[in-house]
């Protein structure tokens, strides 16, 4: 269907008659005061009539000379800048070939010994529909994309997942959905450089031209690049846990007039270390009849590959085809569980069991897109189509052996099984999208649409006296397939102090699950409508206040739709669950801002029965399981706080508080399904602080705190947890090196206790993975390393389900 659709407005597209432009060369040499030539400076036309839009740029050799070619006939402002220069600046215009000639930059008056820093300070911008966090060329580019993310208004990492609100997010580069697991997303952005990025724009309630799954969104905005060149870079890190870790990186960028091309790979060999503490008090009218104590450890060893490519084609002016992929392998990442669990029997029959289990997976994961853009003859219209496929596989073998013993610890009999699953998914899309202004109003509205293919299967045997025998009713094939077709439009209109953003998508799910062995199919149809609204207001210079309303969906992930049951021993297992539903949350926001610097926002969040997973014990059987299941209802509203500001001339800070108040509701389902409400009034609380130690300011630092009061996570209620992050960094040799080393969860706070005690159920756990560490970092740049990129992310619509 994406063929039958899709190809048609392509050969449209690429068919069109594209009228010719002017072709005029500006030549020209850069020195400074002695006549000695000046290279790599930047050489930039900007549009006179705005003197900031940007025309086009080159960059001067090694000889200081520069050119520009495919100039349009018209007047421009030439500007030429370097590190410790004046910018030169001069109005020229342009009918036909021209050489500048020589031009003479002047060395900056200030000596560096009054010169105290070379960066700005991050700020924050609140627009009509979202919050933008700038960071371009300040203290925060110095690390990764991922340190940025972390640092950003209102985003919490909490069990190492990005969360805004209590929700997960969605990142975006450019507007590309990155659709990756929580820990590759980590190994992509932790390998992304933060010099590249212009801002992170935070977008709680998304408009119409975006999907309408998921919850906040972290649009990640990167520079462009204007000077043609190539720019390369290798890195390493070491990381110390409580094993050692590596990573290996290098990218490469290439800029011409008809072409740009990213390039970039890492490797990624892991050692890490995990340790949870569990207990389970079973239950029953008497009270605990039963306390189990367990003790688990896991040693997870992989290594993983990432590579990217990036394309940019520009066929002219006016048409651009862009080829990206994403590819990532991880072959024989092996997972060892060793879970000692000790029994205390209150009627003196005390005992306990060990289990072994060994668990290994391969998956591969690449996703390729497409995209075509044709800049209409209308200034501001433009015409866009995009495809992408992906294809995302994972084996997965577990071998379970646990050993029973008695008070005096002689053994009294085992237990053995092991299982075999496959997944492979397959998503193709396709997306038209058309923009332009009306007068004063902006339109825009496009067509989606998706196709998902998933098949999986375990195979479960249960081993006896060497035997090995296929157990039937823990096996399964499950086959799922899922299309959704969509189409939005939205209006902007910017007037006096008013600024007002409206929109509707419209989408429609088709989705069937078939189990095979259970000989059970679920076909569902639906289609929702999902409209959003902002307006906002600006009294004056130092007040303006807005509102925002958006209808979202949560659809579930295709693991939580798969009924295989994954063992961590024979009495404590995870579950997915096919009977899964979508759930439409409703969103309002009302915000207030002060010189544009403090910024007061109340929120209400109606989430409806979204999906959750959530953790059950058996007071009969001895069992504890994790089922992926539709809450009742559940609701969560608040009031964030945030204020940035420089202290000094080397010291900036930047605080954010929320107060909130999180509430859910479910069926206690090994409690006769009776109701539960789990509900709490919380706190969070981050300072971030930015250091420049060296007056040159090529010696940086930064410290971060955080503090989360009691956190709400499904059945489950989290203590409260504390979080100090220091980092240093140091630019060597006129920028081209640089040195980082951060120590990340120095009180070794972050962890905590999570517990669940309500009606018959009452379990807690202590997990504890490596967030404490120290990470030394080292990155050289080579080639022409001063442009800036225009890398941009994969897009896949869908893949954040996998």
């Amino acid at each position: 269907m994406i063929k039958k659709y899709c190809l048609p407005f392509l050969t449209l597209f690429f068919s069109a008659s594209i009228a010719a432009t002017a072709q005029n060369t500006v030549e020209g040499k850069v020195t400074d005061s002695t006549s000695k030539p000046v290279a790599y400076a930047n050489v930039i036309l900007l549009n006179a009539a705005d003197s900031t839009t940007v025309y086009k740029g080159a960059v001067s050799g090694e000889n200081g000379n520069f050119s520009l070619n495919e100039i349009a006939a018209d007047s421009y402002l030439l500007k030429v800048s370097f590190v410790g220069y004046e910018d030169f600046l001069k109005q020229v215009k342009i009918s036909e070939d021209r050489n500048l000639g020589q031009i003479t930059l002047k060395e900056a008056t200030t000596g560096l010994d009054e010169v105290s820093i070379n960066y700005k300070n991050p700020s924050v911008e609140r627009k009509v529909d979202r919050l933008v966090f700038k960071v371009e060329n300040t203290t925060l580019s110095s690390g990764t994309s991922w340190d940025i993310l972390k640092k950003t208004p209102g985003v919490i990492m909490a069990n190492n997942v990005l969360q805004v609100r209590n929700q997960g997010v969605d990142v975006y580069i450019n507007d590309r959905k990155v659709q990756l697991s929580a820990a590759e997303l980590q190994t992509l952005l932790s390998n992304y450089s933060a010099e590249n990025i212009k801002s992170v724009e935070v977008i709680t309630n998304p408009p119409a031209r975006y999907d309408a799954e998921g919850g906040a969104i972290l649009n990640i905005v990167t520079t462009s690049a204007i000077s043609p060149g190539y720019k390369g870079s290798v890195n390493a890190a070491w990381t110390q846990a409580i094993f050692p870790k590596y990573t290996f990186g290098t990218s490469h960028y290439q800029k011409g007039e008809k072409i740009n091309l990213f390039a970039n790979y890492s490797f990624s060999p892991r050692k890490e270390f995990k340790n949870d503490i569990s207990y389970i008090n079973f239950r029953d009218n008497s009270g605990i009849i039963s306390r189990w104590e367990t003790d688990f450890e896991r040693t997870t060893r992989s290594k993983a590959h990432n590579a990217n490519l990036m394309l940019d084609y520009y066929l002219d002016e006016r048409n651009t085809l862009s080829f990206s992929a994403n590819g990532l392998y991880s072959p024989n990442k092996t997972f060892d569980n060793e879970v000692l669990t000790e029994i205390d029997d209150r009627q003196g029959e005390d005992s306990s069991f060990y289990t072994n289990s060994g668990l290994e997976t391969d998956q591969a994961n690449i996703g390729m897109d497409l995209e075509f853009t044709h800049k209409l003859k209308k200034p501001g219209a433009q015409l866009s189509a995009k495809a992408h496929y992906t294809h995302y596989e994972q084996n997965r073998d577990q071998n379970v052996f646990t050993r029973y013993f008695d008070a005096s610890g002689v053994p009294t009999n085992d237990n053995r099984f092991f299982t075999d699953a496959d997944q492979e998914i397959n998503i193709v899309t396709g997306q038209l999208d058309y923009s332009t202004p009306w007068g004063t109003t902006n339109f825009a509205t496009g067509v989606k649409a998706s196709m998902i293919d998933s098949e999986s299967g375990i195979d479960f045997y249960d081993v006896a006296n060497g035997d090995d025998q296929y157990n039937q009713a823990l096996s399964d094939n499950f086959l799922y397939d899922e299309g959704i077709y969509a189409a939005y439009f939205s209006l902007a209109k910017d007037w006096d102090s008013w600024s007002v953003k409206g929109g509707l998508r419209g989408e429609f799910t088709d989705r069937q699950g078939e189990s095979i062995s259970m000989d059970e199919v679920d076909s569902r149809e639906y289609f929702e409508l999902f409209p959003t609204f902002y307006l906002m207001h600006t009294f004056s210079p130092k007040h303006s206040m807005s509102f925002d309303y958006s209808r979202r969906i949560q659809r579930p992930r295709y693991e939580s739709l798969n009924p295989f049951r994954y063992f961590l021993n024979e009495h404590n297992y995870n579950a997915g669950n096919p009977d899964l539903r979508a759930a439409i949350s409703n969103n309002f926001n009302l915000n207030y801002t002060f010189k544009n610097e403090y910024f007061f926002d109340i929120y209400y969040r109606d989430n409806g029965p979204a999906p959750a997973t959530l953790s059950f014990q058996d007071n009969q059987a001895r069992n504890i399981r994790s089922v992926s299941v539709n809450l009742l209802e559940s609701s969560s509203y608040g009031l964030d706080i945030s204020h940035g500001r420089s202290i000094t001339n080397w010291w900036y800070a930047y605080a954010y508080t929320s107060f909130f108040h999180e509430e859910q509701t479910f069926l206690a389902l090994e409690s006769g399904n009776a109701e539960v409400t789990n509900e709490l009034d919380g706190f969070y609380g981050t300072l971030y602080n930015s250091l420049v130690i060296s007056k040159d300011g090529t010696f940086t630092g930064e410290l971060t705190f955080t503090y989360v009061s009691d956190w709400l996570s499904g059945s489950y209620y989290l203590e409260p947890m504390t979080t100090l992050s220091v980092g240093l960094r140091k630019t060597l040799w006129n920028n081209r090196a640089e040195l980082t080393l951060n120590v990340e969860d120095a009180l070794d706070e972050t962890n905590t206790w999570m517990r669940s005690r309500y009606l018959n159920q009452d379990n807690g756990f202590f997990a504890e993975p490596e967030t404490r560490y120290v990470r030394i970092g080292f990155k050289y740049n080579f080639g022409n390393f001063r442009l800036s990129d225009n890398q941009r992310a994969v897009e896949a619509a869908e893949r954040e389900r996998l």
